[in-house]
């Protein structure tokens, strides 16, 4: 790449971060075609510009200096841009059809479109199915349109029993998978736990779905430990849970009783998430996977001005209700001994 290249570069980032905080998608538009016609490559820009800014946008609604609202405009921006640079680049296909789609209840769509544009790039012929696939609906696909590969992308480990179970249609129908995304684990160890080939980011993604025999010889899944039916019967208490949580919380935090509509909804949601986090926790068992989650969920918080302490008195609730449950009571009680300790410490 030429010097004056790596100065548009340089210079973009600033600019287009600015034109997703303003909401101005001709901005952003603006600056990557600039990029593209300075001769920056196509998939740089998708990927140094457009997915390391989502990524500074995520960041600043956890950091809640961005509101929900901010954030939805920006990254409807940033497909736009997406788009923009895809019809720009307007690659003609020469290889075979891979078929790019998010797991079923998996909304973060963005991700999944950034590799579906980085493999057509790299030539192949993409079929991009979009946010929360059905299982079912996508194998019915699979069976009408030949396919040499099947991306899946995952963002929250909660799905990963709904990503097990659609990475196992798809090998029924005999195509190969990959998957990518946060939620299989930074280094991809819950992808080699339940026995799939795992890419870190689009380009290692483009450059297995080249590798057929890379991308089936995988080891079998090792879900031994869910012979104990854990996870099963927690699923099936799910609501059970979240009922008894809301009301103890009621009753121990007076303040709960004055929430509004979009407060209790929020707290209900969080509720949920705590379970649903615990039993993806107890499918791949590993405690790592609801701590990692308990100390997020704390942080996020505690920005919004929640006291960690409300996260403490659930995970107990939690320990309670569920001290039959081995596994889930250890894992409860390490997570409930990290937020104790962030508790403690000042400005929380």
């Amino acid at each position: 790449m030429t010097a004056t290249t790596m100065e548009a570069e340089a210079a973009a980032y600033p600019g287009y971060l600015k034109s997703l905080e303003e909401a101005d998608e001709y901005a952003a538009v603006e600056v990557a075609i600039g990029l593209l016609e300075a001769g920056m490559p196509a998939e740089r820009v998708l990927l140094d510009l457009v997915a390391a800014a989502q990524a500074e946008v995520g960041e600043r609604w956890a950091r809640n200096e961005w509101s929900v609202a901010q954030e939805h405009a920006a990254t409807h921006i940033s497909e736009r841009v997406v788009a923009a640079v895809a019809a720009y680049a307007n690659p003609r296909p020469t290889r075979g059809r891979i078929v790019v789609a998010c797991m079923d209840g998996e909304w973060h769509a963005l991700p999944a479109r950034l590799v579906a544009e980085v493999l057509r790039l790299r030539g192949w012929q993409v079929t991009f199915l979009g946010a929360s696939v059905p299982a079912a609906h996508l194998v019915s696909y699979l069976h009408r349109y030949d396919a040499h590969a099947v991306a899946l992308a995952c963002a929250l480990p909660m799905r990963l029993p709904y990503a097990h179970r659609m990475i196992e249609a798809c090998r029924r129908s005999d195509v190969p998978v990959v998957v990518g995304g946060r939620g299989f684990g930074d280094d991809g160890r819950w992808a080699r736990l339940l026995g799939v080939a795992w890419a870190p980011a689009a380009p290692a993604a483009a450059d297995l779905v080249a590798d057929e025999r890379a991308l089936r010889a995988v080891p079998p899944a090792r879900l031994d430990h869910l012979a104990d039916d854990e996870y099963a019967s927690l699923v099936k208490r799910r609501g059970e849970l979240i009922d008894s949580a809301l009301a103890d919380l009621r009753e121990r935090v007076p303040a709960v009783l004055d929430y509004t509509p979009a407060q209790l909804d929020s707290t209900v949601s969080d509720l949920g998430y705590i379970v649903d986090f615990l039993a993806a926790a107890l499918y791949v068992d590993d405690e790592t996977l609801f701590t990692e989650f308990t100390e997020w969920l704390v942080a996020i918080l505690v920005s919004r001005h929640v006291p960690a302490s409300a996260v403490e008195l659930t995970l107990d609730h939690y320990g309670q209700q569920l001290r039959d449950f081995p596994r889930a009571a250890r894992f409860l009680d390490r997570a409930r001994a990290l937020v104790s300790g962030s508790a403690a410490k000042p400005n929380n």
